[in-house]
C-alpha cells in the first residue's frame, strides 16, 4: 500500500507540475542547460532574436553575449530601464523596445551605428539622448505614445532617416531639427498640442505623407502647398477655418478621403468657414476649382 500511494502522490505531483505555468523560452533553455547562442534564428538577411511578451522586469545578462544578433525584439514586456550594455550589439540592425515602461534610453544606443529600425513606442520616455543622432543609418524611427515634448538639435544629423512617428506625445510645435530631414517620406505627429505648422515645413522637399490630425491647428501654411510629392494629407480633428489659395497645387491628392488609411486629403471636424463646408462635400475637384477661382478673383 505504501508504494503504491507514493506512486500516485508522484503522478499527481507531475500532472501538477505540467499544468503549472509554463518558463519562457530563454530561461527554458538555459535551464536545460543549452548555450544562449542556441535562441537565435538565422534567416536569409538577419540573425534574429525576440523575446516578446516574456513578462520581463529586466534584461537577461546573457544577452549582451550575443554580439551576432542583428534584429531584436524585446517589445511587449514590463521593462523599466536598458542598461548601457545596449551598446556591445553593435551588429543590430532592427530594434524593437516597444510595450514597456521605459522613461529613459541609455546614451550607448549611439553605438549602435548599423542601426536602421528603432520602434520605441508605447512608453514613458519624456526625453530622448542626443547620441541617438550618431545612429546615421537610422531610417524608420517610432517614439509613438510616451511623454515627450522635444527633440535634440543634434537629430539633424540623422540624415537616413525616412519615417518618423511622434503621434501620441506632448509636442507645441514642430521641433526645428525635423526641418533638416530632408529624406523624410514620413511623418506622424498626430495625437500632439500642436497649434501651427511653421513654414519651413516646405523644406521636407520628400514628404508623402503628413498626419497632424487631432492636434490645435487653426491654419495650414502656405508653404505646405509646395510639397508637390505629398499623397496623404491629414488634418482631421483640428482647429482649421480657413485653406491656402494653392492647395489646389497638391496635385498628388486624389481625393477627399474619410477612410484614415486612405491616402488623400483628410479635413473633417474641422470648423471651416462658408461656403467650405459645401465645398468639400462636392470633393477634392470641386475644392480644388474654388480655391483657384477665389484665387484669380483677389
Amino acid at each position: 500500500m505504501g508504494a503504491e500511494h507514493s506512486k500516485n502522490e508522484e503522478r499527481r505531483s507531475m500532472v501538477f507540475l505540467r499544468k503549472g505555468p509554463k518558463l519562457p523560452a530563454w530561461e527554458d533553455a538555459l535551464l536545460a542547460g543549452r548555450e544562449p547562442k542556441s535562441l537565435l534564428k538565422r534567416g536569409l538577411r538577419y540573425v534574429s532574436l525576440s523575446l516578446i511578451m516574456k513578462g520581463m522586469t529586466s534584461t537577461p545578462d546573457f544577452l549582451w553575449g550575443l554580439h551576432e544578433v542583428q534584429k531584436l525584439n524585446l517589445s511587449r514586456n514590463q521593462l523599466v530601464v536598458i542598461p548601457p550594455s545596449l551598446g556591445k550589439l553593435d551588429r543590430l540592425v532592427v530594434l524593437n523596445l516597444g510595450g514597456n515602461c521605459l522613461k529613459s534610453l541609455p546614451k550607448e544606443i549611439g553605438l549602435l551605428r548599423n542601426l536602421k529600425v528603432l520602434f520605441v513606442n508605447m512608453n514613458c520616455l519624456k526625453e530622448v539622448p542626443a547620441e541617438l543622432s550618431l545612429c546615421r543609418k537610422l531610417e524608420v524611427l517610432s517614439l509613438s505614445h510616451n511623454c515627450i515634448s522635444q527633440l535634440p538639435l543634434s537629430f539633424t544629423d540623422l540624415t537616413s532617416l525616412r519615417k518618423l512617428n511622434l503621434s501620441n506625445n506632448r509636442f507645441v510645435q514642430i521641433p526645428l531639427c525635423i526641418f533638416a530631414l530632408r529624406s523624410l517620406d514620413f511623418l506622424h505627429l498626430g495625437s500632439n498640442k500642436l497649434e501651427n505648422i511653421a513654414e519651413s515645413i516646405q523644406y521636407l522637399v520628400n514628404l508623402q505623407i503628413f498626419i497632424v490630425e487631432n492636434n490645435n491647428i487653426r491654419s495650414l501654411p502656405r508653404s505646405l502647398c509646395y510639397l508637390s510629392t505629398l499623397e496623404l494629407l491629414n488634418v482631421d480633428y483640428n482647429a482649421i477655418q480657413t485653406l491656402p489659395d494653392d492647395l489646389y497645387l497638391l496635385r498628388r491628392l486624389r481625393r477627399i478621403a474619410w477612410n484614415p488609411m486612405d491616402k488623400g486629403l483628410h479635413i473633417a471636424h474641422n470648423p471651416l468657414s462658408r461656403p467650405l463646408p459645401e465645398v468639400v462635400e462636392g470633393g477634392l475637384d470641386v475644392l480644388f476649382n474654388y480655391l483657384r477661382d477665389k484665387k484669380e478673383h483677389n
